[in-house]
C-alpha cells in the first residue's frame, strides 16, 4: 500500500449486516468491516496483505498471468479499477469479476487458464473463484480468529 490513504476493500455487497461473520463481498472478517476506520494503517495493510494472499492462492490454481504490463494496459484502457500494489493475479481477479460476460480471448489480456478450466465460461468460472476465495476466508476466521474469541469469552477461573 502507498502513503496515500488506504481504501476500504469493501465492494458495497456487505453481507456482514446479516449476520455472516465473513463478509461475502470484500471477504473481510465482521469486526474489520465494523472497526476499519478505528484501523491504523499497519492494521488495514495486514487485512489487505492477507486478502491478496488468500486470492492469488484461488487465481494461481485456475490460471497464469503470462504477461504481466499487457494485463496491467488493458486494465487501464478499460478503466476497471485494479491496485497496482497487489499481484498481477489481483488484477486478473479484477478483470474477470468486472468483464467476465464481455471477454472473448482472455489471452489478449496477458492471462490464460490452465487447461483443467479453458472449457469453462468465464461467468462460471468468476463464480467459482469468488466461492473458494470466500471459503478460503471463512475458514482463515474458523482456523485463527473464532478460537480466540472463544478463549477471550471463557472464565478461566474454574
Amino acid at each position: 500500500m502507498s502513503i496515500q490513504r488506504i481504501k476500504t476493500p469493501c465492494v458495497g455487497l456487505c453481507s456482514t449486516v446479516y449476520g455472516d461473520l465473513v463478509c461475502r463481498g470484500c471477504k473481510r472478517f465482521h469486526h474489520e468491516v465494523v472497526n476499519w476506520n478505528l484501523y491504523g494503517d499497519d492494521e488495514k495493510r495486514a487485512v489487505w496483505k492477507r486478502l491478496e494472499v488468500l486470492l492469488v492462492q484461488v487465481m494461481m490454481a485456475k490460471l497464469e498471468v503470462f504477461e504481466p504490463l499487457r494485463l496491467r494496459g488493458q486494465l487501464e484502457q478499460r478503466q476497471i479499477r485494479f491496485n497496482a500494489e497487489q499481484s498481477p493475479y489481483c488484477w486478473a481477479y479484477q478483470l474477470i469479476a468486472r468483464g467476465s460476460r464481455l471477454i472473448q480471448n482472455l489471452e489478449a489480456y496477458g492471462v490464460a487458464l490452465l487447461p483443467e478450466f479453458r472449457d469453462w465460461p468465464l461467468p462460471d468460472l468468476r463464480d467459482a473463484i469468488d466461492r473458494e476465495f470466500f471459503l478460503l476466508s471463512e475458514a482463515h476466521y474458523e482456523r485463527y480468529i473464532a478460537p480466540r474469541f472463544l478463549r477471550e469469552g471463557m472464565d478461566l477461573r474454574v
